[in-house]
């Protein structure tokens, strides 16, 4: 399935993929460092995807003004970087696959009646004898197995599908195509082989492996650090305003992530470039090392 031959002589290939809902902040910057240690360390490529395909939730310039904060604390990353916004036609494709494969199935449900169903879909469109009349998302049956996955950080993880969650969403009612379908496509497209991003994600990863499956698309290897969240338990995001990182304090970021992470750098390298910071944290990544909490409160790394 996957269209591109890998021109790479590395057996590595990671990504950071983020949404252009608004700037870089503190936590999108950890999963960045992390996911660009990970491949440095492992004599990688480190690739950025830009994740843009919803529309209504992303800022004029976002896109741009991200890549300018990840070269503005040395985060550089090899090939062009991949808008999703250009591989409509990919996900169109994979979509078919399921479709004539009979994998999927039409739903008119809406998000009260899925809540109602204990926030677990159970199914009821599968077999429905005509099409929807009103607007309809498109979902992909589940197997009542579980899928595991052992994990860099977490270690074994499993969720069964079909008890957890239920068939889900690949193209929603607006027609835009779901997360879980247009990041499998991609990560196959692009021969990523490693994955390290937030926590938050980890509860996608089986129904990413389901869809690999049913595509016959390669499995990475994934890791999933901790997240940082507020005072209320919040993750740090643009909805909860959080605050864009500040790049004219890059070495004090770099060096406040680098303790995150858990790599107890020198408190003497919190001044020194960013570069010579992370050439520090290729050095002595260890990604055993990363703590195994879901969240992390954001106060004690405010940055003064």
């Amino acid at each position: 399935m996957n269209s591109k031959t890998n021109k790479y002589s590395s057996k590595y290939i990671g990504r950071f993929a983020p949404s252009p809902t608004g700037p870089l902040h503190f936590g999108s910057l950890i999963a960045a460092i992390a996911s660009y240690l990970d491949a440095r360390a492992n004599n990688g490529v480190w690739l950025v995807r830009m994740e843009d395909l919803d529309p209504p939730r992303e800022d004029e310039g976002a896109a741009e003004k991200i890549l300018d904060q990840l070269i503005a604390v040395k985060l550089q990353w090899d090939e062009e970087v991949l808008f999703q916004s250009t591989r409509l036609e990919n996900y169109e494709d994979a979509l078919k696959i399921l479709t004539d494969n009979n994998y999927c199935f039409e739903c008119a449900c809406t998000r009260p009646q899925i809540k109602a169903m204990g926030s677990v879909y159970d199914g009821r469109c599968r077999d429905r004898p005509t099409p929807p009349r009103e607007k309809f998302a498109i979902r992909v049956r589940v197997e009542d197995r579980s899928i595991d996955f052992e994990d860099l950080v977490q270690g074994n993880y499993q969720q069964n599908l079909k008890k957890e969650v239920g068939d889900f969403v690949i193209l929603r009612k607006d027609k835009l195509y779901a997360y879980q379908l247009a990041v499998i496509v991609d990560d196959a497209f692009q021969d990523v082989t490693h994955i390290i991003r937030g926590y938050d994600l980890i509860d996608s990863t089986p129904r990413q492996i389901y869809l690999q499956q049913l595509l016959g698309y390669h499995t990475p290897i994934y890791g999933h650090i901790p997240v940082i969240v507020n005072n209320q338990g919040q993750k740090l995001s643009k909805q909860h305003f959080a605050d864009p990182i500040d790049v004219n304090n890059g070495a004090k970021l770099i060096h406040q992530a680098l303790k995150f992470l858990n790599l107890n750098p020198p408190e003497i390298n919190s001044s020194a470039p960013c570069s010579e910071q992370l050439a520090w944290g290729i050095e002595n990544w260890d990604v055993q090392a990363v703590p195994k909490l879901a969240n992390i409160k954001e106060n004690p790394l405010e940055i003064e």
